[in-house]
């Protein structure tokens, strides 16, 4: 099962909703959840931090970005938090991004692993990561925001600040799927 963090965005139950159709097991779960909660559920495998309207509201996302033994994406706000968490910084965007965009994968990497190195996502946010700390690398970028995607270079932390939850976003599916065999699920492909 993974886990959703639920930061009061409006995409959260459609990310329960994406992964349901790919055959994993999700349980929404209010953001206040602590960790050891969490972590002591055998049947949990992996953390999703959604995406919201006001970092000052996501009480515990911080707290499981440095801490979590399991795997953990942040989508949006979610990437956010993970990012302020390690030392980066979050600031308003120039842009505020309400539209499709295209993404440039740098990286392959675990999340974008057989995802093309160019295409068009839904980002829906006010506020962006403006500078990254040490400990995490970027993975993609678009012409408005320069942090589309990163990774935690020793753990398994990742964020994306576009929503590959929503059906606008091309190979979204294929990136959750991703995450959640990062999380140890198998699919038959």
């Amino acid at each position: 099962m993974i886990v959703i963090l639920n930061n009061g965005g409006q995409y959260v139950h459609r990310i329960q909703r994406s992964l349901k159709y790919i055959g994993v097991p999700a349980k929404i779960v209010l953001n206040s959840t602590n960790l050891e909660e969490i972590e002591k559920n055998p049947e949990i495998k992996g953390i999703i931090l959604s995406g919201g309207p006001d970092i000052t509201k996501a009480t515990n996302c911080e707290n499981i970005a440095l801490n979590s033994k399991l795997p953990v994406l942040g989508i949006c706000l979610g990437h956010q938090l993970i990012s302020k968490a390690y030392g980066g910084k979050v600031k308003r965007a120039e842009s505020e991004e309400y539209a499709s965009i295209k993404i440039h994968v740098k990286y392959e990497n675990d999340i974008f692993k057989n995802v093309p190195n160019e295409f068009t996502a839904w980002a829906s946010h006010m506020d962006e990561v403006k500078e990254i700390p040490d400990c995490l690398e970027v993975l993609a970028f678009s012409e408005i925001c320069g942090v589309e995607a990163f990774k935690h270079k020793e753990k398994l932390v990742y964020g994306v600040q576009f929503h590959p939850e929503v059906s606008h976003t091309e190979h979204g599916e294929l990136i959750l799927k991703n995450f959640c065999k990062v999380c140890g699920f198998k699919f038959n492909e």
